[in-house]
């Protein structure tokens, strides 16, 4: 990849790393559903702001009626659904572990991608690096596997749940939203998730309860704008750029600033398999975007 890519590479991963953390100091306060709802209302408002000062990612109203079944479609499965699960999560998982259950969706991506994208091949050093940056995943987790596994697998299978969506809505926006701006595209599906969550919110959340603590606010507004605006005009510009699959493992970076946000600032367990589990994705990281120069 390019010095700029690995850039905004990192700093996406970094972004997405503290958004587990602000989830949990919210779900203090407010439900998983309202909190998605503030999540992605704020995102919209902030995306929205950027598309109407940035005239050149504009784009008719004909090539949105046209494409909007496709941000339909990517508003319930990759903001709606997976945040909304990952949320419910972290009521019965550390942070930490709901962002390292984050790391599988290269995983996914990878056996999905090739069906469907033809210049996203499978090849070995991106199968060996996958391989390496998911045992790493699974290091970190051993130990909460080992003494909660039992009291937190449907919180667990959310968060595993989750990532699958992340994947396919990842592939199929990469084969449908081509030719769209990555700030329109972005603000799109998170508009379409706002409408699709509050219309959910409305009819299940009873009563609808408002946040009222600064630090809620706070977090739900570093989730939409920083966790959801900005992060997702990267991604998506990431995504056309380098392909789904080295995209894709933007999600082996959260789980090490995760689990170290968890630990510094919510007192969860520290495990020595965190080193070495972090060692490992970043070695997977390395060697799925290393690209041998043609002699």
């Amino acid at each position: 990849m390019k010095t700029k890519d690995w850039g905004l590479f990192w700093l996406v991963g970094l972004i997405w790393g503290t958004s587990f953390l602000w989830i949990k100091i919210a779900l203090e306060e407010v439900s998983p559903i309202v909190l998605v709802a503030f999540r992605s209302l704020f995102g919209t408002i902030g995306l929205g702001l950027i598309i109407i000062i940035n005239k050149k990612v504009q784009v008719t109203w004909s090539t949105i009626k046209e494409r909007l079944p496709v941000f339909l479609i990517l508003g319930l499965i990759n903001i709606a659904l997976p945040w909304s699960l990952i949320s419910w999560a972290e009521q019965f998982i550390d942070s930490g572990t709901a962002a390292i259950l984050n790391g599988a969706m290269p995983l996914f991506t990878i056996f999905l991608s090739p069906i469907f994208i033809e210049d996203d091949r499978i090849t070995i050093p991106r199968v060996v690096g996958l391989v390496i940056g998911f045992l790493g995943v699974v290091i970190l987790i051993a130990p909460s596997i080992q003494n909660k596994w039992s009291n937190n697998l449907l919180g667990q299978a959310a968060s595993l749940l989750a990532t699958f969506f992340y994947a396919a809505s990842t592939i199929f926006a990469r084969k449908k939203t081509q030719g769209i701006p990555a700030q329109t595209q972005a603000f799109l599906q998170l508009a379409s998730g706002t409408v699709i969550i509050w219309i959910f919110a409305f009819f299940t959340e009873k009563p609808f309860v408002i946040p009222q603590t600064p630090m809620t606010w706070l977090a739900l507004v570093w989730l939409g704008i920083l966790g959801s605006c900005i992060a997702y005009i990267i991604y998506f510009s990431l995504l056309h750029e380098i392909g789904p699959t080295r995209t894709s493992m933007i999600t082996y970076i959260p789980p090490l600033i995760g689990m170290v946000l968890g630990v510094g600032f919510l007192n969860e367990q520290f495990y020595w398999q965190a080193l070495v589990g972090a060692l490992m994705i970043l070695s997977g990281i390395t060697i799925v975007n290393f690209k041998r120069k043609q002699t």
